[in-house]
């Protein structure tokens, strides 16, 4: 059956934008190489046409160059056709590029708006909304807790403000009224004994010498501690 039919050939893929756009950018090159060695002959040609005499000499040169010329703008022709078609085929690779990236941002798009629609179906805006009412509610009570932990046993109620401030005051006044030898406030000072002799005007006490009249003389003499002597008694043999 082979034999009869033949055998199916399989067909070469087509090729690729990037392909051809690189073929092409060869055959750009080629043609490059090509006009450049003609620029370098027409250099050569013009040296020798003004080294030459007029003549047929120096027309046959000119007729050469006349000919290196036509060559140089046939190649550079082909050379712009092939640039225009290397521009065209970047213009399509870029446009089929986008495409490719709009495809898959699509497909990106599409598995993300599949997984969202997946959570979404997870999470409501009532039960967001009563779990903030809730979380309101425990912080109103820890504060009420705090402040109930944080309140004085000892302190009464019924405490008159301008009462402690006027203490305030006078506590301040006896601080400020200082001493200037040492610098103690007031009520940090010892307390000073009264003088009971001033308050009573007592005379003073007798220091143990009694006043001696005129013209006589006081037989009795005083010891080291101002009192009366003893007198001796003299033992006689």
């Amino acid at each position: 059956m082979k034999r009869v039919f033949g055998v199916k050939k399989n067909k070469e893929p087509p090729p690729s934008i990037q392909d051809a756009s690189d073929r092409i950018t060869k055959r750009g090159d080629t043609v490059d190489d090509k006009i450049k060695k003609l620029d370098a002959e027409l250099s050569r040609y013009k040296e020798q046409i003004k080294k030459t005499r007029p003549g047929p000499a120096q027309e046959a040169v000119k007729a050469r160059a006349m000919r290196v010329l036509k060559q140089k703008r046939m190649y550079e022709g082909q050379r712009d056709m092939l640039y225009n078609q290397t521009f065209n085929l970047d213009q399509v690779q870029f446009a089929a590029e986008g495409i490719k990236d709009a495809q898959q941002t699509m497909t990106a798009l599409k598995s993300a708006n599949k997984e969202l629609k997946g959570m979404m179906k997870t999470v409501k805006i009532q039960d967001i909304d009563n779990l903030q009412d809730e979380m309101m509610d425990l912080m109103d009570v820890s504060n009420e807790i705090q402040e109930t932990l944080g309140r004085s046993y000892n302190v009464p109620d019924d405490i008159d403000e301008d009462e402690l401030m006027g203490e305030l005051d006078a506590l301040e006044l006896d601080m400020g009224n200082e001493t200037e030898a040492d610098g103690v406030p007031s009520y940090l000072q010892p307390d000073k004994e009264p003088d009971l002799e001033a308050e009573l005007n007592l005379p003073p006490a007798p220091t143990g010498q009694t006043a001696v009249p005129p013209g006589r003389t006081n037989a009795q003499t005083e010891d080291e501690l101002g009192l009366p002597a003893v007198p001796r008694a003299s033992i006689r043999g």
